[in-house]
């Protein structure tokens, strides 16, 4: 994990668009969004108004009235794993989504458009990892970054880096920053020579249960406080809080099990 703050910070009175291949936005599809919406509400002060209803009921989550995240309502038939699924913003999706296709990825869902908001297509990569593609119109994305409740990175979790960072980058156009270390397999990937994303290989201590998949980190004024109000609220640690060189993160899930991350950056 590394640095990355968004396009928009907290003191800006005008939302920059994102610049194609950086992230833009993170979504979550709940069979509960009412107590989704409850629990995040509570342990991020988001509140929520409606968004586009082209997958179903859809709300956007904001902070001080600014946009952060999307929460929507499965349908009871679908059993999809319940994750957080970072976007990445394209100026052409249509083009993004065949670039992913020519690279060995697959889109299960669109393109198609979100109404006036957007044109947005779901993917996932040769290894199997699920995220989103964005082109902004009405909804730019995120808008707030670097205060406690908004994205503060995304990571992929998968087998080995180099090969799937070869198809971010095709498809992207991310420079690479690998870790050089023979026990940690890690590259870091830039847009601008800025990071923005980071793809940790685990090999066979990845997770059986879930495969390759991105992790969205949520900046938290404290840690601690945040995991006893997390735990309060019917969430789980999967891993207790520890410190790190970008800060204190701790590993957990809500209460449908959508797995993200707690970071608290150095004072």
């Amino acid at each position: 994990m590394t640095d990355a703050r968004g396009s928009a910070g907290p003191n800006s009175d005008t939302p920059a668009r994102h610049a194609p291949g950086a992230p833009c936005w993170v979504s979550l599809m709940v069979h509960s969004p009412d107590a989704t919406e409850e629990f995040y509400g509570a342990l991020f002060g988001w509140e929520f108004q409606p968004g586009p209803q082209q997958l179903g009921p859809y709300v956007r989550a904001l902070l001080d009235g600014r946009e952060v995240a999307g929460v929507g309502g499965l349908p009871p038939d679908r059993h999809l794993p319940i994750a957080w699924t970072p976007y990445f913003a394209s100026e052409n999706v249509d083009l993004t989504a065949e670039a992913v296709r020519s690279r060995g990825g697959t889109i299960g869902v669109g393109p198609l458009d979100a109404a006036d908001a957007g044109r947005m297509a779901i993917g996932s990569d040769p290894s199997g990892a699920v995220f989103g593609i964005w082109q902004a119109a009405a909804h730019l994305g995120t808008t707030v970054a670097g205060v406690p409740g908004t994205p503060a990175w995304n990571e992929l979790l998968t087998y080995e880096s180099a090969g799937v960072a070869k198809f971010y980058r095709t498809v992207f156009g991310y420079e690479e920053e690998p870790v050089v270390s023979a026990d940690f397999d890690y590259v870091t990937l830039q847009l601008g020579g800025r990071p923005v994303a980071g793809i940790h290989g685990l090999g066979h201590a990845l997770p059986r249960d879930r495969g390759p998949h991105w992790v969205t980190y949520f900046q938290v004024a404290d840690a601690d406080d945040a995991l006893d109000h997390l735990v309060h609220l019917g969430g789980q640690i999967l891993k207790p809080v520890h410190d790190t060189a970008h800060g204190r993160v701790a590993h957990v899930s809500d209460p449908e099990g959508a797995r993200f991350a707690l970071l608290q950056r150095p004072s």
